[in-house]
């Protein structure tokens, strides 16, 4: 693992602390967890927009009922 270093509002980390007391767990972990969840979703979110564009370039075939036919 690495450090990494943030600048917070003191309020923001006051409340951090609470909030972490609260699970107790430490601000640190509550910070890496959240940048976990946020990479996890952008990765999900990439791989949604691949398939996307695949399923668009491919184009959609109608038939005489206008239902889609793959």
């Amino acid at each position: 693992m690495q450090n990494l270093t943030l600048k917070l509002e003191a309020e923001t980390i006051r409340k951090a602390k609470i909030v972490a007391a609260e699970r107790n767990a430490s601000i640190s972990a509550l910070v890496a967890a959240k940048i976990e969840e946020l990479v996890g979703e952008d990765a999900k979110y990439r791989a949604a927009r691949r398939r996307a564009l695949v399923w668009l370039a491919q184009g959609w075939h109608l038939n005489a009922d206008g239902d889609p036919i793959r």
